[in-house]
C-alpha cells in the first residue's frame, strides 16, 4: 500500500513538471514562429494568415518538443522532490533508485503516446492544410506529382516510365514509356498524350487507360510505327500512391511511411530519407524513455551539490546533443548511404548508455 502511494506521488509530481515543460516549449516555439512569419506578410499573406499558419502547424512544434520537454520535466519534477529530500526518505524505506525512475517513465510514456497519436492522426492533415497557406494554393492542387520516373527490372530487361502529370483523382499528363532487352538496347517507346486510372489488381499492377497513343516498335526487321486513339497500360503507380510521392517525410503518418517504403520496394528502388524518417518515428518513443533515464542520472546521487537550476541547465543542454546527435547521424546516413535503422538508433543507444553510466557512477 505504502508502495503504491509513492508511485502515484512520484508519477503526479513527474506528470505536471513534464506537461509545463512541454507545454512552455510549446507555445514558446509558436510564438517566435509567428514572430518569424511577420517577415513574410503580403497583400496576398496576411496577419490572419500567418495566424491559421501557425495554428496548422502547432502540431509539428509539439511532437518536436516532447522528448526535450519529458526530459525537463523529468529533471524539474524529480529535482523537486530531490531538493526536499523526499527521494532520499523513499530510498531509506526500501525503494530503488531503479523503481523510482520507472514511476517517472509512465507519465513519459504518456507523452510519448501522444506524440505517436499526432505523428499518425494529426500532423499529416494539418501540414498539408500550413502547406496550402504557405504557397497560396487549395489542398487539392497540392496533391499531384510532376516529372515522375520509375524503372522496373523483369526478365526480359527494364520497362523505364516517366509522367508528366499525375494527381490523386487519377488523372494523367503525357506519359512516356521505354522498354530495353537484357542487353540495354531501345526495343520499343510509346508516347500516350493523357490517360486515367482503370482499375488495379490483388498483385497491385495498376491499369490506366491512356489516349492519343503513338508507339514504335524496334525489331528484327526494322522499326514499326502506329497510332491508338486508346490504349490499357500497367504502370507503377496509383492514385492513392500519389500523395505518399508528394509529401516532405517529416510530414507524413508512420503508417503512410511503412506504405511510401512498400511501394518504393515494388517499383525495385528506395528513399533513404523517407526510410530515415520511418525508422526515426518508429524509435521515438524509445528515444524519449532514454532521455527520461539520461534525466535521472542528474538527479540521483549527491543530490545536495547542484541546485535545480542547474540541472535544469543540464537537462537543456542534453536535449539541444541529442536532437544534434540525431541530425547528424541522420545526414551520415544520407551522406553515406549508411542503414537508415541503425543510425536512427545509435543516437538513444548513446542516450541510454550514458544514463546508465551516469547512474552506476553515483551509486
Amino acid at each position: 500500500m505504502k508502495s503504491h502511494i509513492l508511485a502515484h506521488y512520484v508519477i503526479r509530481a513527474a506528470f505536471l513538471a513534464m506537461l509545463g515543460a512541454v507545454a512552455g516549449l510549446w507555445l514558446l516555439q509558436m510564438v517566435f514562429a509567428y514572430l518569424g512569419e511577420l517577415e513574410n506578410i503580403s497583400d496576398t499573406y496576411t496577419l490572419t494568415d500567418a495566424l491559421w499558419f501557425i495554428v496548422y502547424r502547432s502540431p509539428y512544434f509539439l511532437v518536436q518538443f516532447i522528448p526535450t520537454g519529458a526530459l525537463l520535466g523529468a529533471v524539474v519534477g524529480l529535482g523537486l522532490l530531490a531538493g526536499s529530500s523526499e527521494l532520499v526518505s523513499m530510498q531509506a524505506s526500501g525503494v530503488s533508485k531503479y523503481r523510482i525512475i520507472s514511476w517517472a517513465m509512465i507519465p513519459a510514456s504518456l507523452f510519448v503516446m501522444i506524440s505517436l497519436l499526432v505523428n499518425q492522426f494529426i500532423l499529416p492533415i494539418s501540414n498539408q492544410k500550413a502547406d496550402a497557406i504557405s504557397s497560396d494554393q487549395p489542398i487539392s492542387q497540392l496533391i499531384h506529382v510532376n516529372g515522375y520516373w520509375s524503372v522496373s527490372e523483369h526478365e526480359g530487361g527494364q520497362d523505364i516510365v516517366y509522367i508528366s502529370y499525375a494527381d490523386s483523382e487519377g488523372k494523367l499528363g503525357e506519359t512516356k514509356r521505354y522498354a530495353l532487352n537484357e542487353h540495354s538496347n531501345l526495343t520499343a517507346a510509346m508516347r500516350a498524350g493523357s490517360g486515367s486510372y482503370a482499375s488495379s489488381d490483388a498483385d497491385a499492377r495498376y491499369t490506366w487507360q491512356l489516349s492519343d497513343v503513338d508507339a514504335i516498335d524496334i525489331g528484327s526487321q526494322g522499326i514499326t510505327q502506329n497510332h491508338e486513339n486508346a490504349r490499357t497500360l500497367t504502370l507503377p503507380i496509383a492514385p492513392s500512391d500519389v500523395h505518399l510521392l508528394t509529401r516532405e517525410p517529416d510530414d507524413m503518418s508512420l503508417t503512410d511511411l511503412y506504405a511510401h517504403r512498400q511501394l518504393m520496394r515494388h517499383q525495385g528502388t528506395s528513399s533513404l530519407r523517407h526510410e530515415l524518417s520511418f525508422w526515426q518515428k518508429l524509435w521515438s518513443p524509445f528515444a524519449v524513455l532514454s532521455l527520461v533515464l539520461v534525466a535521472s542520472s542528474f538527479v540521483f546521487g549527491s543530490l545536495r551539490s547542484q541546485g535545480l537550476g542547474l540541472r535544469i541547465v543540464m537537462a537543456l543542454l542534453t536535449g539541444l546533443l541529442f536532437s544534434y546527435l540525431t541530425d547528424l547521424t541522420g545526414f551520415i546516413a544520407l551522406a553515406a548511404n549508411w542503414s537508415p535503422f541503425v543510425m536512427a538508433l545509435l543516437p538513444i543507444i548513446i542516450s541510454a548508455a550514458a544514463g546508465v553510466y551516469l547512474l552506476q557512477r553515483r551509486q
